[in-house]
């Protein structure tokens, strides 16, 4: 288009001979004037089109490499402003890599599985570029392009269909026709002659696969999975654990879910649960007993007046635990909005680093995947972590009388360190106190 345009304006300005030298300059002056297109061709083509190079984002202040997992772009691909072309994986989280500005994908500098470091050159795009177009079937290919064939210097009613004639038979060849009926007789015979060797390989059965087989799949840890063992094993190396244990009957607690649950989901739009609960508890005896909420660094211990409350969640890629910041400041209410955005968050894989930077104290609960006891690991630096777990009825002992109750058992796993057993003891005691009379938490 824009090379018969500055043709024409060369004709139309300098009128070109092919003789003499009044047709030299003539041809001169016409390609003087179509300069200004031909300079406005170059802006378009080279400085909107020019490949710009995305490199590996900063993540964190502690975190300098990851392992590129997967590409959701290929070479050749259209990209909106935004849109997530790769992903990372790191210790913590899972980074994603977004396209500055819409383009096209031109180049891909790393393979999946490979370790990139922040600052290396990722991936190449052409700003503004269209991507791929979707491929022309076969039979479209092999159609005549009727309209191609139209003279387009005559006018529309004279113009007639020029079809291209069929391609001709070559000379001795078969004819693209059904096949003659002396033809059908052969080709029978000869299928028949064929099928009967297949009658006996059916007839023949594969061996049976050997019993006890003994196969073996390797795949490679994840991040964040090394990252967890290595936490972990750090956690149980530094600290002197120890765990106790005690019964909590749920009856109260369950009462109060039964009886209030439909009208707060109709004015809040949240389901209430037991973890709210547990959680408002567990706030209350920490600022009864502050060395539960503490940490050691160094030779100091450190003491707040705020809790940032860990909530442990299961996840595909491994357990992640976001906090909740100033849980003491967090209602009923409060707490289950969070907790419901935090999971959420956790499922669809879109924690930030913020989400699970800090923490005091963590609340794990393995009740909701049937466990009856455990014994649940300090996330350190934190001095303590509480462990819920399935409620199951059971025969207890009231006012004299047998009844069934429905229990859950709660474990406290602690830091020996910073905690006594008179502490720990009586922080778990508290706890059982306001969940099995949640009206206590309005009078603490």
């Amino acid at each position: 288009m824009l090379s018969k345009r500055v043709v024409a304006i060369a004709r139309g300005r300098g009128m070109i001979s092919r003789n003499g030298a009044a047709g030299a300059l003539a041809m001169s002056r016409g390609w003087q004037a179509a300069s200004v297109d031909m300079r406005r061709a170059k802006f378009h083509s080279t400085n909107l089109l020019k490949d710009e190079t995305v490199k590996v984002p900063q993540m964190a202040e502690s975190i300098s490499e990851g392992t590129l997992k997967t590409w959701t772009k290929k070479v050749g691909d259209s990209v909106e402003a935004d849109e997530e072309v790769a992903t990372i994986e790191t210790d913590k989280i899972d980074v994603s890599v977004n396209a500055p500005a819409a383009g096209k994908i031109t180049a891909l500098l790393a393979n999946e599985e490979d370790t990139v470091t922040v600052g290396q050159d990722l991936f190449r795009f052409e700003a503004g570029a269209a991507g791929e177009a979707p491929k022309p079937s076969e039979e479209s290919k092999d159609l005549p392009k009727e309209t191609e064939t139209k003279d387009k210097s005559e006018p529309e009613s004279q113009q007639v269909d020029k079809k291209l004639p069929p391609p001709p038979t070559p000379q001795g060849g078969p004819e693209p026709t059904a096949a003659k009926p002396s033809e059908d007789k052969g080709s029978k015979k000869e299928v028949k002659e064929t099928s009967k060797p297949a009658k006996e390989t059916k007839e023949t059965k594969p061996a049976p696969p050997a019993a006890g087989t003994r196969n073996e799949t390797r795949v490679k840890m994840s991040r964040m999975r090394l990252r967890i063992a290595e936490r972990l094993k750090e956690s149980q190396n530094a600290a002197a654990f120890l765990t106790t244990f005690n019964e909590i009957d749920m009856s109260s607690l369950m009462d109060m879910r039964k009886k209030y649950k439909d009208q707060i989901l109709k004015e809040h739009d949240i389901k209430l649960g037991f973890m709210s609960a547990f959680a408002r508890a567990s706030v209350l005896a920490l600022q009864e007993l502050p060395a539960a909420n503490a940490s050691i660094e160094g030779d100091e211990i450190v003491y707040r007046d705020y809790v940032d409350l860990s909530v442990a969640v299961a996840t595909p890629k491994g357990l992640v635990t976001p906090v909740l910041r100033n849980a003491e400041s967090l209602s009923f209410i409060e707490f289950e909005r969070e907790l419901t955005a935090l999971g959420k968050k956790a499922r669809d894989n879109k924690l930030t680093l913020e989400d699970m930077a800090g923490g005091s104290f963590t609340i794990s609960n393995g009740g909701v995947f049937g466990s009856l006891y455990g014994t649940p690991i300090i996330n350190l630096p934190q001095a303590a972590v509480l462990g819920m777990h399935s409620i199951k009825d059971r025969p207890v002992v009231v006012d004299g009388q047998i009844v069934i109750r429905p229990i859950m058992v709660v474990a406290l796993t602690y830091d020996h360190r910073l905690l006594d057993g008179r502490e720990a003891v009586t922080f778990l005691v508290r706890v059982k106190e306001y969940i099995e009379d949640p009206r206590k938490m309005l009078l603490a």
